[in-house]
This record gives structure tokens, sequence and C-alpha cells, in this order.
């Protein structure tokens, strides 16, 4: 709102307040909100956002021209140097700027552009064949300018630049006298009319690469809008697929593991409960019934023979729970692998004799690998026992160490019946795998089992070497140990 100058009156005795004058209606919003109004003649939301800006550039020009046009037409009014018809054909610039204005407004905006290209060079073209020259010749470089910008038919713009230099050309070049030429009568008004043009001329380009770059750079937020989107959508799709393959990851953690729980439930209640029965109808035969001491004594070596089996299923399913269970910690240090090895040989020694099984034991002591000491005991105690649960009567076992500069290799070979292709392709799986031994034993595959995950997390690795009627042997490798 426009506000006059205050001024305080000052009073003996009394201060005034400062009187403000205020318009009802601010002036320069109207003309605003007419600008605005009339920017926005034919938009519709068929159009996309360049077309409007276009159009809103074609109505901005065409507003102008109008205003342009009626003081053209006050100009022949108030100089009675020109007759009727000089005013009538100079109100045609404004008339076919109304024309423009009202077929946007009613979204003809196809005949807008024709009326505009056409009718405007050519209405200007008669005022100046009519001998009427009131400074309006730089309009056909305007009508040129603009039709590159607002036609997209190459051959209607082609047509357009063509005629409206024509005109210039011959009011340029042919025409050189007017009977009416504003120059004489009023020079000032001449040179405003000039001015005007080259001031629509720079406005018109101005418009068009204003708005052309209010548009690039709608573009570019837009593209970095689309970018940031596209970011966010990949981002969730690596989410969605992470997740996806954690949860496949997790199901089949989870199936893993719900087939070692299965197993270990099958071998509790069968390869557990069985010995744990013989034990007890035993022990509830000699309560019953009076035994002799010979009798007792020939009981005895089968009661050791399921204890055995017991304490050594006992021993591998605890072990083999910790490994499921992620809980046990490796504790790596240096362990005189051949003094390990003779330990064990000498816990299975019983075993082996009951078979009639000799041990050929090649282990040198006082040579040092680096490992978890229980984890490798456990891996011989368990190859040991599968030695010879897997070799005849009156066979031979054969157990060593070998070393070189960098690692020690344990080996433990028996004269067994081997092992078939197919039989070493499920034990070198990662499934559970067991036969009965050459006196009927019987086993749940959990010893290998161990084994190979206990080699594992000592950096090592099983190797199983066999072949049908010729014995097996298994070995690994692990290092050695650089400390005296």
């Amino acid at each position: 709102m426009l506000v006059s100058h205050q001024r305080i009156l000052r009073l003996p005795g009394k201060v005034s307040l400062p009187r403000v004058k205020r318009l009802p209606i601010s002036f320069r919003k109207s003309i605003l909100d007419l600008f605005h109004y009339v920017k926005s003649f034919g938009y519709t939301d068929t159009l996309d956002e360049y077309e409007l800006v276009k159009l809103g550039i074609f109505n901005q020009l065409n507003f102008f021209q109008l205003l342009t046009g009626i003081q053209i037409i006050l100009t022949c009014i108030f100089h009675q140097q020109f007759s009727l018809s000089v005013v009538i054909i100079s109100a045609s610039p404004a008339l076919i700027s109304s024309l423009v204005l009202y077929f946007n407004k009613k979204y003809q905006h196809e005949a807008a552009l024709i009326a505009y290209f056409i009718l405007h060079p050519l209405a200007a073209g008669i005022i100046f064949m009519n001998g009427i020259h009131l400074g309006l010749d730089l309009y056909f470089i305007l009508y040129g300018i603009l039709a590159v910008f607002f036609l997209k038919d190459k051959g209607f713009m082609l047509f357009t630049i063509g005629f409206s230099m024509i005109n210039f050309f011959v009011v340029s070049v042919v025409l050189k006298q007017f009977v009416y030429q504003l120059e004489n009568i009023n020079s000032f008004l001449y040179l405003v009319n000039e001015g005007i043009a080259i001031v629509f001329i720079f406005y018109g380009l101005y418009l068009i690469k204003n708005e052309n770059s209010i548009y690039q750079l709608s573009i570019l937020k837009k593209n970095n809008d689309l970018q940031k989107k596209n970011l966010q959508i990949q981002i969730q799709a690596d989410k969605i697929k992470d997740d996806a393959s954690l949860l496949e990851r997790q199901t089949k953690e989870l199936t893993e593991l719900n087939a070692v729980k299965n197993k270990l439930f099958g071998i509790i209640s069968h390869d557990l409960k069985g010995p744990m029965y013989a034990v007890r109808n035993v022990f509830s035969d000699i309560h019953k019934r009076k035994m002799t001491a010979v009798q007792l004594k020939n009981l005895i070596p089968e009661v050791v023979n399921d204890l055995n089996y017991t304490i050594d299923l006992m021993e591998n399913l605890l072990q083999w729970a910790k490994t499921q269970m992620h809980s046990q910690t490796i504790y790596v240090q240096k362990v005189d692998i051949g003094t390990l090895l003779n330990e064990t040989v000498q816990l299975v020694r019983l075993q082996a004799e009951r078979k009639k099984i000799t041990i050929d034991a090649q282990a040198i002591e006082k040579t040092f690998g680096v490992m978890d000491r229980e984890m490798i005991h456990l891996v011989l105690r368990n190859l040991l026992s599968n030695a010879i649960k897997f070799t005849p009567e009156n066979g031979t076992i054969s157990a060593g160490v070998n070393e070189n500069c960098f690692t020690v290799e344990v080996f433990i070979q028996d004269s067994g019946g081997g092992i078939s292709s197919e039989a070493l392709a499920k034990i070198r799986g990662n499934n559970f795998y067991t036969t009965k031994g050459t006196a009927n034993e019987s086993g749940t595959g959990l010893g290998l089992m161990l084994c190979k995950e206990y080699l594992h997390r000592n950096n090592s690795q099983l190797i199983i070497e066999s072949e049908p009627g010729k014995g097996s042997t298994f070995s690994f490798t692990l290092p050695k140990s650089s400390y005296e």
C-alpha cells in the first residue's frame, strides 16, 4: 500500500499521533494482478511445463503490444493531420493483439499463433503501403526473432521470417516517401515508437533467455530430485536385497540346524540308548540271577565295550554341540605333535588289541606344530578309532608325523578294505556318513564331521586317499612352530 509522508504536529501541552493516509486499493497490486491474469491465458493441464513457459511469454508480449497499439491509436487521434482512414488502419495492431489474447483465452493456441505471425506483419505492411510511417518498421525484425522461438513447424517459421524480412526490405529500401510520416509531425512520438520496438526486441530476447534459464534450472532441480529419489530407491532395493539375502541365509542356517537337531535326537534316541540299555540289562541279569565269577568275567568285555562306545559318543556329541553353537574358542599354542600322537595311540590300544590289530606309531617326539591341542587330540582319537573300526582282525595301522621347513604332516594309514568312490564323495561332503565296521561296529558319522570342523578351525583340512581292497590313508598338515 502507498503511505503518505508522516507529519508530527507539536502543540503546546498536547502531542498528536502521526496521521497516515491509506489508499483503499493498491494500484500497483491491481496492475500486477492484471498482468498475471493475462499471462495465464490458455493455461491447461494438457500442456507440458515448457509449453506453458512459452505461452506465458507470448501472452506478455501481446499484452504490451496491445498497450503500444492503443498508444498509436491515441497518437493518430490527437494529431489532426491524420485522417479517419489512417486512424482506422493504425488501430489494426491493437485489434490483432486483442484477437491473439482472445484466442489464447479460448485455448485456441494454433489460431493465436497464426493470427500473430500472419496478421501482424500483414497489418504493418498495409499501414506502410498506405503511406503511413509511425515508426513501426523494426517490428518486422521482432516478428522474425519470435518466429524462431515460438513456431514448431519449420515451413511456417521460414514463411513468417521471409514475409517479415520482405516487408522490412520494402519499407526500408523501396518505400522512402510517406504521406503520413510521424517523424515530420511529432519527432518525439516517432522516436518513442522506434524505441518501443527496440525495447520489445530486447525484452522478447530477455524473456526468452530468462524463462529458458528458469526452465533449465527447474529441469536441473527435477533431475537432482529424481537422482535423489533413484538413489533412495536403489538404497531401498539394496536393503531389500540384503534383507532377502539375510533371510535366505538365516533360513538356510535354520534348515541346517534343524537337520543337525534331528540327527542329534536320532543319535541320542538310538545310538546312545542302545548301549545304555545293554549295560542295564547285563546288571539286571546279575541282580536277578546268581552268576559265578567266571560268568561275570565273561560279561565284563562286553560291558566295557559298550561303555567305551558310549563315552566316545557322549564326548563327540558334546564337542559337536559346541561347534554348532559357535561358542568354542580356539587356543593356538606350540604343541609337540609327536608326543600327542603317541599319547592318543595309547588311549586306543586296548580297542585295537581286542581286534588283534597292531598300531605302528612312527612319531618322533620334539616335533612341534602350532595348533589347538585339545581339538587336534580329538581329531587324532577319532581318526585312530575309525582306522581300528574299519581294519579287520590281525590287520595293521601305521601312524606318524612328517615334517619340512614350514609344516608338519600327520598321517594314519590302515590295511582295511578301502572306501568306494561313492562313499568317499559322501565322506568329503558336509553330511553325516557312516557304515558298519569289520566287526559290525556301529557309528554315527559325528567323528569325521568333528575332524573336518576342528581342522578347518586350525587352518587345515582332512585329506583322504583310498582305494577299495588296499586300505585308506587320512592325513592333515599344520604350521610348524618357529620357536624352539
